[in-house]
């Protein structure tokens, strides 16, 4: 029997203590965590560090989103990254311990959209235009910036990620 349809998540109403002007923002990290919940159900734990014709492998897009998410997060609390952020930074791409799995990397990333919605729900809207530095030269964003970034970035490499894991498991391109 096939599953009902339901409508994307910006098209299923407000979401309940999110600021009106962060809702475009929390639906499309929900719709990303859907799609990677999807998408990735079943995804061969084999093929997680392929990297077909070159393209980022699907632990690599696991792994960043959950990183970026917590990286912008922390720019939007006007926090410098700490020791465990910056080293985790500078491991993305690179396959964890032996025996870590396309789902295990799948939870970390909807644990992380879970944190960055939590933190959405406590934004104060009058705090969307002020000035938050990013990484170590302090680049110019705003808080608003910050999480605006945090949607489209997540969808930019779910996208990506989809692909990819469709190219692998038609075993095109290997």
């Amino acid at each position: 029997m096939e599953k009902e349809q339901k409508p994307e998540v910006w098209l299923c109403g407000p979401l309940p203590e999110v600021p009106a002007l962060l809702q475009p923002v929390a639906h499309a990290l929900l719709q990303a965590r859907e799609e990677v919940q999807r998408y990735l159900h079943g995804f061969p734990d084999h093929l997680l560090w392929e990297r077909p014709a070159g393209l980022a492998s699907v632990g690599f897009h696991l792994q960043h989103l959950t990183g970026v998410l917590d990286r912008l997060c922390t720019y939007a609390r006007g926090e410098a990254l700490s020791e465990a952020g910056l080293a985790y930074l500078k491991a993305e791409g690179t396959p964890p311990a032996e025996g870590t799995t396309a789902e295990d990397l799948r939870l970390l990333f909807e644990k992380q959209v879970e944190n960055t919605l939590q933190q959405i729900k406590q934004t104060d809207p009058e705090t969307l235009t002020q000035f938050r530095g990013v990484g170590r030269a302090q680049l110019p964003s705003t808080v608003g910036g910050l999480l605006f970034h945090a949607a489209e970035h997540t969808q930019r490499h779910v996208g990506q990620l989809l692909v990819t894991a469709r190219i692998l498991q038609a075993g095109v391109l290997r």
